[in-house]
């Protein structure tokens, strides 16, 4: 349900900058994310849309619609962190398995984003993705672990993103999944978007966004092989969604594989263990990389012991 929030200026308040009015006036989050409501065309003056550089005028009756999800009032929550590396910009956090990156309009608790504001606060973290995400350059999936990029200012978030966009940065993930490759490395690369079907899954189609990840098999068993995967993309699923299109769905991911095995795990046995990227102050190289998680290495012990 949207949430409606009207202004309507007085003398006092002439020729100020919307943008600095609406910051100002304390309870719709930082300039940038007021900036981003404006751009979106959430902001109306008169009934109409304005530009940030707007100067207010006496008697101007300002609308502000929040969404659903932009209008969540998201609480710090004193979750413990599991911190990989930080420095004044940047910083890199092992995300465990059954936590959500970032709130949604239905979950708005026990996320990612609820401990990075009890450390950190709104003004610690990048507001360019908005309220529900501050400091989130990319996000893993709910039952997927791992290494996660997050930005504690504006400057070194658009540094992040376009490493990643330019593919300076490298994400590299571990996942065990079903059947054998012929070759020992190669490309995945088709077309990702929202399955027609099914609305929580993503596909293969043909009009979707371009996907590519690259493959090497690390260890192969009797209809299982170890792989690490590369994203030189990064769609939502991406990964899950490319080995299942080729037959090689991962283990235990119970939305793109039936197949139960016959270890239990979290959920997909899939984990974003290794990165690298350039720090914004010195543009030194920082390379990290984690062990397997627990669910990777129970699988791995239960397959090995078959040989």
């Amino acid at each position: 349900m949207e949430k409606k929030y009207i202004f309507n200026i007085s003398d006092c308040e002439e020729n100020k900058r919307i943008d600095l009015y609406l910051y100002e006036q304390n309870i719709l989050g930082s300039r940038s994310s007021i900036q981003n409501l404006i751009k979106k065309n959430q902001v109306l003056v008169n009934d109409k849309t304005e530009k940030n550089s707007y100067k207010v005028k006496k008697e101007d009756k300002i609308t502000v619609i929040l969404s659903e999800e932009d209008s969540l009032i998201i609480k710090p929550e004193n979750i413990p962190l599991d911190t990989i590396y930080e420095d004044n910009d940047i910083l890199v956090i092992n995300k465990p398995k059954n936590m959500l990156t970032h709130p949604t309009s239905k979950e708005i608790t026990g996320t990612l984003v609820n401990a990075l504001l009890y450390k950190y606060g709104y003004e610690g973290l990048s507001d360019i993705n908005g309220m529900m995400r501050p400091g989130i350059v990319h996000r893993l999936d709910r039952n997927t672990s791992g290494l996660l990029l997050i930005a504690k200012n504006n400057t070194s978030h658009e540094f992040l993103t376009k490493q990643i966009k330019e593919k300076t940065a490298v994400r590299k993930y571990l996942a065990v999944v079903k059947g054998n490759f012929n070759e020992q490395e190669g490309v995945i690369d088709f077309p990702i978007g929202r399955s027609i079907k099914n609305p929580e899954k993503m596909d293969v189609i043909e009009d979707g966004k371009p996907s590519i990840t690259k493959y090497r098999v690390i260890e192969t068993f009797k209809g299982f092989t170890y792989v690490e995967f590369t994203l030189l993309t990064g769609r939502t699923h991406q990964i899950r969604v490319h080995t299942s299109h080729i037959n090689h769905p991962i283990v235990n991911d119970s939305l793109y594989n039936k197949e139960k095995f016959k270890v239990k795990t979290t959920e997909q046995v899939l984990q974003a263990y290794k990165l690298q990227f350039t720090a914004l102050k010195n543009d030194d190289i920082i390379n990290l990389e984690i062990h397997p998680d627990e669910d990777i290495e129970k699988v791995l012990r239960y397959l090995r012991s078959l040989i």
